[in-house]
């Protein structure tokens, strides 16, 4: 599943200059078929109303997502790029940070289908999300 190369240190460094590190969101942990990251509720990340954004929490997901997929393919080949994303937002986040995990539904030679659950700092479940991810050859 996740090439065992792939370093939670890489991951982090992969998103140098994007939406994922603007929004703060680190790579926590590394396993051989899930990945964990943190997001901090604050000023970045919340809507006018105090809450948790809901497209920050789809960005979360939709970064862990494809930093999952991502980990699962030969870089050298392929690249791997979203094709659907949905979220159902379960309870809102005022303060913290709330956490992602990624595992997969589905990795196939075209497609890949991962589930990513986001809970807070309780571990009560925030957000639930799916992404679709094409696998495509490099030209």
């Amino acid at each position: 599943m996740i090439n065992p190369e792939v370093t939670i240190e890489k991951l982090n460094q992969f998103s140098k200059g994007s939406m994922a590190e603007h929004l703060d969101i680190e790579i926590t942990e590394l396993g051989s078929d899930y990945i964990v990251a943190k997001m901090p509720v604050n000023h970045k990340t919340k809507q006018p109303l105090g809450l948790l954004h809901g497209g920050a929490s789809v960005a979360l997901a939709e970064t862990l997502g494809s930093v999952a997929a991502f980990s699962c393919i030969d870089t050298s080949k392929q690249q791997a790029v979203g094709l659907e994303i949905n979220a159902n937002h379960i309870r809102s986040v005022t303060e913290g940070f709330v956490y992602g995990r990624a595992e997969p539904l589905h990795i196939g030679r075209a497609t890949q289908v991962w589930e990513i659950k986001i809970k807070n700092e309780q571990g009560k479940l925030v957000c639930v999300s799916r992404i679709t991810v094409a696998v495509l050859d490099k030209k």
